[in-house]
């Protein structure tokens, strides 16, 4: 992909979500059992990259239920990210607007969760100024917020350490490799490689930058919120850890600035959890996300998933430029 190019921000949608029909009888037999009555309809999520079945699905009784259904089939990360989120949803505090876990299933092969239905539309891209703001004071609330205890929540610095590797990764890589990732990005691949130890050094300075009791749900973006009239929801968190609370301010913004809502480092700065924020620490955490970016975009694409190595090599231009902006 030519990152120079002009083109649209790429979707967020794994565009292979399954649709109640192709679950497996007994699948869906045990979801009607859980809910506590039968399906009459479904309304598919069309948004976020989870592959497998997404749904708000209509009993017979009246009530709604949004349901999660994933298999190793789909993709074989997926069960595992769903069992996670069953041990997520058990340490989110009432204050904080997630869906309620209601029920989960776990055969060994298919991974089922139950969630309170909530309503309401993902941000409009290009971002609208209005919808920015809910989010970004939902994000200055959820960095007061304490996990319940006990919980099974880990360390940011021990859930990112392989992914915040990038740059270690590509300045031991052979020549060829390095020179080819690099070509990818154009102009901003030539700064890369000219400060390739640099940004090494940086991301090596992240864990310490990251570290904190805060709950980070740690995959924010327009995808993984709802606004509905009079609540901002922030869903689909199986990535959750404990770390500084600027961490997702800091993790999103890229997605943000990618999707037209305006210049990062500003936002960053402007906000409450910005206090006190050392700017080197930014630096570090920044580099880390932009190397995980940078070697995520290159790989070979997840099965059931795509479009995720285009959203994230889109992501890694817009941290790149923002790193480049940090006054040195």
């Amino acid at each position: 992909m030519d990152t120079e190019a002009t083109d649209l921000p790429p979707v967020a949608f794994s565009g292979s979500r399954l649709n109640w029909q192709d679950l497996p009888r007994h699948v869906r037999s045990r979801i009607a059992a859980l809910a506590g009555a039968q399906v009459s309809s479904e309304t598919s999520a069309t948004s976020g990259f989870t592959p497998g079945f997404a749904a708000v699905l209509e009993l017979g009784d009246g009530h709604e239920v949004f349901v999660k259904a994933v298999s190793a089939e789909q993709n074989p990360q997926a069960p595992d990210l769903a069992r996670r989120e069953i041990v997520v949803a058990g340490a989110l505090p009432p204050e904080v607007p997630a869906p309620r876990l209601l029920w989960s299933h776990d055969d060994g092969t298919w991974v089922i969760l139950g969630f309170d239905a909530v309503h309401g539309q993902s941000p409009e891209q290009p971002w609208r100024p209005a919808d920015l703001d809910r989010v970004l004071v939902a994000l200055a609330d959820l960095a007061v917020a304490r996990p319940l205890t006990p919980n099974g929540l880990l360390p940011v610095t021990d859930t990112m350490a392989d992914d915040f590797r990038g740059w270690r990764r590509i300045a031991c890589a052979p020549d060829g490799p390095r020179t080819h990732s690099a070509a990818r990005f154009g102009e901003r691949g030539v700064w890369v490689m000219a400060h390739l130890d640099q940004l090494a050094d940086w991301e090596s300075g992240w864990a310490v930058a990251a570290a904190g009791t805060a709950l980070v749900h740690g995959d924010l973006r327009a995808d993984n919120v709802m606004l509905d009239t009079d609540a901002t929801w922030l869903v689909d968190w199986p990535l959750a850890s404990l770390g500084a609370p600027w961490l997702d301010l800091a993790f999103m913004l890229p997605s943000v600035e990618m999707q037209g809502g305006g210049d990062a480092d500003a936002l960053f700065w402007a906000h409450p959890v910005a206090a006190g924020v050392e700017p080197h620490a930014l630096r570090s955490v920044l580099a880390a996300l932009a190397g995980h970016f940078t070697l995520a975009s290159a790989q070979p694409a997840p099965i059931g998933v795509p479009n995720l190595r285009r959203f994230q090599q889109a992501q890694a231009v817009v941290a790149l430029d923002w790193l480049r902006r940090l006054p040195a």
